[in-house]
């Protein structure tokens, strides 16, 4: 949540508890319809809190997704950050209050100038059948944290339905108990308990989350039971001594330099890949010729295609990429927040392998790795956890990472 609001616990430390602003939201919607991007959900999170204090809020809601559909069809997508910049709308500070709120007022605004009559808006109003959260839902949301971690829903046996991880416990759980799918409308009549563990961070919660729903098999969590990523980015070295990418069938047995979910997402990282690092895209397997790639035509590679430039030169561009993204090689512990402020967690990596993780108490002031690699739990090593690491650090910070030696100890 930090990464993707800029919002952190402690700027949330001193804000007003829902209680204390329920009468101010009474008063400002007061006759009003809700306008919102997706306002099933921001109606019922409202309808949530305020069930909580026994008060029945009942709304009409305008949904600013289904007003764009009609009055603006055939859209690349309709979520608000995409869709307000195709249509030229500023926004500003994305995924906070103030800016979606003002750029939806801004679309809508757009969309009210779109129905001439008005007809179309007028039959988008919306008014939710009366659903209020039963007491057993609502309670189990408040014994929750809003803090990291990996959560489990059980049945009245006690055995595991579901598993989830979220940033931000309490709040996942509410959207579940809110939401009207199928799927979570069985779990809304399964569920009877709700446990969790913290995990501090969120690359730690996605590694147990993994791990937890592929050793106990939950039944709502058909999905994430197998292996996620069905290809790999692989390389080899040609006859003439050019390094080349090759995308491939996932395989285990093989080294693989990263992973993908499906082919499309596979050639289209390769894509990206070959544009970032200057590549040739006959040598990442883009186009299949017995010449020169396309790029070459149009100046856009060197002409390794044909070794016009030397295998030397073309070489170190692409032992760039693989120093960057491959894993395979690393040894390193990765330390990032623990499950307070007095805590640090550790994963340890070596060879490419993932080994586990642990937490230790800053009041120690541990700094040798080998000391920091005793404490660690040993988790299981497959494609996702290689994956799930590989991009989290692509796309995150972690407060350090501790390089290991080349010949680790086991």
């Amino acid at each position: 949540m930090v990464n993707l609001t800029g919002i952190s616990n402690e700027m949330l430390r001193n804000a007003p508890k829902f209680y204390e602003v329920a009468k101010r939201i009474i008063e400002i919607t007061e006759g009003c319809i809700i306008v919102a991007h997706n306002a099933k959900f921001d109606n019922r999170i409202l309808t949530t809190e305020f069930d909580r204090l026994g008060y029945d809020f009942d709304k009409e809601t305008l949904c600013t997704v289904e007003l764009a559909k009609e009055l603006i069809p055939n859209m690349p997508s309709y979520s608000l950050g995409k869709l307000v910049r195709s249509l030229g709308i500023p926004i500003t500070d994305r995924h906070r209050a103030q800016g979606d709120a003002k750029a939806t007022v801004e679309l809508f605004k757009m969309l009210l100038q779109k129905d001439l009559d008005k007809e179309i808006i007028k039959a988008s109003v919306r008014k939710d059948p009366k659903r209020h959260l039963d007491t057993k839902l609502l309670n189990l949301i408040a014994e929750m944290p809003s803090e990291t971690g990996v959560y489990y829903m059980h049945n009245e046996e006690g055995e595991i339905i579901y598993i989830g991880k979220s940033k931000n416990i309490k709040k996942r759980l509410t959207q579940h108990f809110t939401s009207d799918n199928r799927k979570s409308k069985r779990i809304q009549l399964e569920v009877a308990a709700v446990t969790f563990e913290l995990t501090g961070n969120e690359l730690i919660a996605l590694l147990k989350e993994s791990e937890e729903i592929k050793r106990k098999k939950p039944k709502y969590n058909r999905a994430l039971r197998r292996t996620l990523f069905q290809y790999q980015l692989g390389s080899f070295v040609d006859d003439n001594g050019y390094i080349n990418l090759k995308i491939e069938k996932a395989d285990a047995r093989k080294k693989a330099i990263t992973t993908f979910s499906n082919y499309q997402q596979a050639k289209s990282s390769l894509y990206s890949i070959t544009e970032k690092y200057n590549l040739c895209q006959k040598l990442t397997g883009l186009h299949k010729t017995k010449g020169n790639c396309f790029n070459y035509t149009v100046k856009d590679c060197e002409g390794a295609c044909i070794q016009k430039e030397s295998a030397e030169d073309y070489n170190v561009r692409a032992k760039l990429f693989l120093d960057e993204y491959s894993y395979y090689n690393q040894h390193m512990l990765i330390i990032d927040r623990g499950r307070d402020v007095d805590e640090r967690s550790v994963i340890l990596i070596e060879n490419g392998v993932y080994k586990g993780f642990g937490f230790y108490s800053l009041n120690y002031q541990i700094t040798n790795p080998e000391v920091l690699k005793s404490i660690i739990t040993p988790m299981a090593n497959n494609r996702d956890a290689q994956h799930i690491i590989q991009t989290y650090l692509k796309k995150r910070r972690v407060l350090k990472i501790i390089p290991l030696a080349t010949d680790p100890v086991n």
